[in-house]
């Protein structure tokens, strides 16, 4: 009987440097139609991308009462796909930890903000999704306000 050889996984596969740039192209433009979106509704942007060292938030708006932190969620889907499957749909992708991570991000910003920043009678969290074809046109745009 022959010894069996040591056992070891092979190597995942490496992302190539180009992967990453495509998905921070991607999100760029999900938060650009979603600014739109919510321009579109009456809301001024504030701020995008607000980079803290625990995170960042996409989108900051408000339309003279109401303060929109929003999560922008983006994803795309092949041109002949009728849609996404379910597990596919860009907020299947939320979950308890980003939110409260948001959340968190949110009271900074405002702590930080606060002489500058406009006075709410409402804080909203938002989560925006945005569903786009293989050339990068908008199939679909999911708003839910008070996602959270």
């Amino acid at each position: 009987m022959l010894p069996l050889a040591p056992f070891s996984p092979s190597p995942l596969p490496r992302r190539r440097a180009g992967d990453a740039d495509r998905r921070r192209a991607l999100g760029r433009l999900g938060e650009q139609i979603a600014a739109r979106h919510l321009e579109g509704l009456r809301f001024s942007v504030l701020a995008r991308n607000v980079r803290t060292r625990r995170g960042e938030i996409d989108l900051i708006a408000f339309d003279g009462a109401t303060l929109v932190f929003a999560e922008v969620k983006t994803r795309r889907v092949g041109a002949l796909l009728p849609g996404p499957d379910p597990g596919q749909h860009p907020l299947a992708g939320l979950r308890a930890r980003q939110r409260a991570r948001l959340r968190g991000l949110a009271a900074a910003w405002l702590r930080e903000q606060r002489a500058d920043r406009p006075h709410a009678r409402t804080i909203r969290f938002d989560a925006i999704g945005i569903l786009l074809d293989a050339r990068g046109g908008l199939r679909r745009l999911d708003h839910l306000e008070g996602a959270w």
